[in-house]
């Protein structure tokens, strides 16, 4: 709750701030949710090793119209950000969509002023797929995305060299 309501961390995010009320409900139904159900995002904890504290969360959607191709996001504290531990989160999320759920593509989007998140999906090795211009309606502007992907047939071969 603390994170997802700190205003620098929701700048590039679809919500502004969590109630506790509405954190308990999303983590109860988080709970009930299993990751690769298409059309359901499905929210992965990012817990440092030592202590088990909450750093952030990692997300996954499988599309409901093309359930060979899912996106992730991620959302950290501004205490974890810039440690690598996003980096980490979102390797294991999609290791998982490709190894585990099978995926053919992963994808991630993100408006283009946001060069963290843009330089973490490069890091990851994702290509940059689109240039989108007033792609979205976000938070009372038009905003330019970027979208990446990482496909799975070279996301293997990389991890073997």
């Amino acid at each position: 709750m603390a994170y997802r309501n700190d205003r620098e961390v929701a700048r590039y995010q679809s919500w502004e701030s969590i109630s506790r009320p509405e954190a308990a409900k999303f983590i109860a139904q988080q709970g009930r949710h299993r990751p690769g159900v298409p059309g359901k995002w499905f929210q992965f904890a990012a817990e440092l090793k030592a202590g088990g504290e909450l750093a952030g969360d990692c997300a996954l959607l499988v599309i409901r119209t093309t359930p060979r191709i899912g996106e992730i996001g991620y959302t950290f504290a501004r205490a974890y950000q810039h440690s690598g531990l996003a980096t980490e989160a979102a390797r294991a999320v999609i290791d998982f969509a490709f190894d585990v759920l099978e995926l053919n593509r992963v994808i991630a989007t993100t408006d283009c002023r946001n060069a963290p998140s843009v330089a973490l999906m490069e890091r990851l090795g994702m290509k940059r797929a689109g240039h989108f211009l007033h792609n979205a309606w976000f938070k009372g502007e038009w905003c330019d995305e970027y979208q990446y992907a990482a496909i799975r047939d070279e996301w293997s071969r990389d991890r073997l060299s």
